[in-house]
């Protein structure tokens, strides 16, 4: 079936020896992580370089001009050439670009986005008989319509925003592999999420419609503000829906089940949404996605001869052209800077977590996922008696890096 055309968001998984040791390799990755912690914190391998504690990992994400971001080639295939700013280092253009971005996707804007998260989630949460499905059911459905409508990218006619979202996200950030097949699909849906972008950019500037991401960034550019070009607009909002949605449907799931696989924090978490206290349930939210993060870490390259850790018993040095693995799953629980990582504490430093990444390519919707992510679960975590469902449904499937089921029931 055409990617345009698909309805599985996510891709099968391998099957096989081949799935098999895959499950094996993300299961054993904690304690890979704490061996290499302590006894090789800083580990190469033939051009590949992992760090996996915590002041080293907050290094190489703050050393921009040692440790480049390595998104540029496979943006360069889903924008069609046009630059975006998360390919770029520290310069002149990636300040401008930013800049540009700031003043319409704005920090006034989380109230109301969280309220439509949380209203949706309700409405759907309300909705189902006492059962239901949590990854695509209630947090993708959220995601995608909350965040699309925000942005101005509605539904494509032909085609499925959550399927192009989610293989575009898969391209950029987990094809480690360089899988051909996922490149066939990328080259059929990059373009047409162009065409759809540009055709809602040439709809809107006919007949401006209501206050979004699209029509602030026309008002930008009917008043000439510099950034606000046709091209320049259509590859932000690329990069937003790529980047953007297809994050809460792997780390909110995630962040359930290990919820859920504690009854005293679970009944923390259900307290603090039952009183609406939401700065209590995010800080449930954010610790129970320490245990498992979006990803286990992140990739750059190393722009010339660097040294890691200067100074320590464990100094290294890296050369140019080195892709430098920044384990941020495994910062998360170094004892060293993080106290007694394996306890369960929403009561954590907020410098204890670097979930989004750190330092120049932070996530630019970090702001967003921090006034929303919790509020995808509240609506579930109020509901009395809450529990997993029955045998394999009620325990958390994943597919490499993504979560791809996981169903409770309550009542």
């Amino acid at each position: 079936m055409s990617a345009l055309d698909a309805r599985n968001v996510l891709r099968p998984a391998p099957r096989g020896v081949k799935g098999l040791m895959q499950r094996l390799m993300f299961a054993g990755m904690p304690y890979a992580f704490a061996f290499l912690r302590r006894w090789k914190p800083v580990l190469k391998m033939k051009g590949m370089v992992l760090t996996s504690r915590y002041d080293d990992v907050r290094e190489v994400f703050a050393t921009d001009r040692d440790f480049g971001v390595v998104y540029k080639p496979k943006l360069d295939v889903i924008m069609g050439g046009q630059p975006f700013f998360l390919g770029m280092g520290d310069t002149e253009q990636y300040r401008h670009d930013t800049a540009a971005m700031r003043k319409v996707v704005r920090r006034e804007d989380l109230l109301l986005l969280a309220q439509q998260v949380e209203m949706m989630a309700e409405d759907i949460v309300r909705a189902a008989p006492d059962r239901i499905e949590v990854v695509d059911t209630l947090v993708r459905r959220v995601t995608f319509s909350v965040l699309g409508d925000y942005f101005g990218v509605p539904e494509p006619e032909k085609g499925d925003l959550r399927v192009w979202g989610t293989r575009l996200f898969e391209f950029q950030f987990a094809d480690q592999g360089n899988d051909p097949a996922l490149l066939a699909e990328v080259e059929e849906i990059a373009p047409a999420l162009r065409a759809h972008i540009q055709a809602q950019i040439d709809k809107r500037r006919a007949a401006p419609g209501k206050d979004d991401v699209l029509s602030r960034c026309l008002a930008e550019q009917k008043a000439g503000t510099s950034g606000f070009s046709d091209d320049q607009i259509r590859t932000a909002l690329m990069g937003f829906v790529v980047g953007g949605p297809p994050q809460p449907p792997m780390v909110v799931p995630q962040a359930m089940e290990q919820l859920l696989r504690r009854p005293d924090v679970l009944a923390g978490a259900q307290a603090a949404a039952r009183a609406g206290d939401d700065a209590l349930l995010a800080a449930y939210v954010t610790e129970a996605m320490r245990f498992d993060p979006l990803a286990p870490g992140l990739p750059r390259v190393a722009l010339g001869d660097a040294v890691i850790a200067r100074g320590t018993g464990h100094e290294a040095k890296v050369s140019q052209g080195d892709t430098v693995l920044a384990a941020f799953a495994s910062a998360m629980m170094d004892p060293r800077r993080v106290a007694d990582p394996r306890r369960f504490d929403p009561a954590r430093a907020a410098s204890d977590y670097i979930h989004f990444g750190y330092g120049l390519h932070q996530c630019f919707g970090l702001h967003i996922n921090q006034a929303t992510l919790h509020l995808m679960l509240k609506p579930l975590l109020r509901r009395p008696n809450l529990r997993r469902a029955p045998g394999k449904a009620g325990r958390l499937r994943k597919n490499g890096a993504f979560a791809e089921s996981l169903t409770v029931e309550w009542g």
